[in-house]
């Protein structure tokens, strides 16, 4: 009679019981990842950049007690005011609009789109949750986001180098 045989044969343990003789795998294939990746990249070169003109701007307001203003009327000579810093208290241009509060919601909503891209790319690579933690906090630490991009977007050209089979799903 013929013994019945798992339909998959086990694969022989790595005989330390390490890590090591574990398989890769990621969430999705490495076309999804690489998206991903590219998505995160810019999202983190944008957020960094709105983030270093929003401490700029933070900077003018609470130091020097100034707005950036594009348009409007100075308020003191009544002379036309094309774009440039104003006072904030008492308003220094009527009408125009204001620039400073408009990096702020720029930069909270892109703040959302790159915790969005982060998420994305942290499934994808199946991280522990602590990799997801340093990866938002580079969009509130001024500079911080360069520098976690290039570090993580080294790790996942390596790990896909390492692991060919891994992405393969379909």
């Amino acid at each position: 009679m013929i013994e019945p045989q798992p339909a998959v044969q086990p694969q022989p343990s790595n005989a330390t019981g390490s890590a090591r003789g574990k398989k890769r795998r990621f969430g999705g294939t490495e076309a999804q990842i690489r998206s991903a990746l590219k998505f995160y990249k810019v999202l983190a070169y944008l957020t960094g950049s709105m983030l270093l003109l929003l401490c700029g701007e933070l900077i003018a307001r609470y130091a020097f007690g100034q707005y950036l203003f594009a348009g409007g009327t100075d308020a003191v000579t009544g002379q036309p005011h094309f774009l440039g810093f104003a006072d904030a208290e008492p308003a220094g241009v009527l009408g125009g609009v204001n620039l400073s509060v408009a990096v702020l919601i720029v930069h909270g909503w892109m703040y959302v789109v790159y915790l969005i891209s982060n998420f994305r790319l942290w499934s994808l690579m199946r991280w522990p949750f602590a990799k997801l933690i340093i990866l938002a906090l580079g969009g509130v630490v001024p500079l911080l986001s360069f520098f976690v991009e290039k570090k993580f977007h080294a790790e996942v050209e390596a790990e896909l180098a390492a692991n060919p089979q891994a992405p393969k799903r379909y």
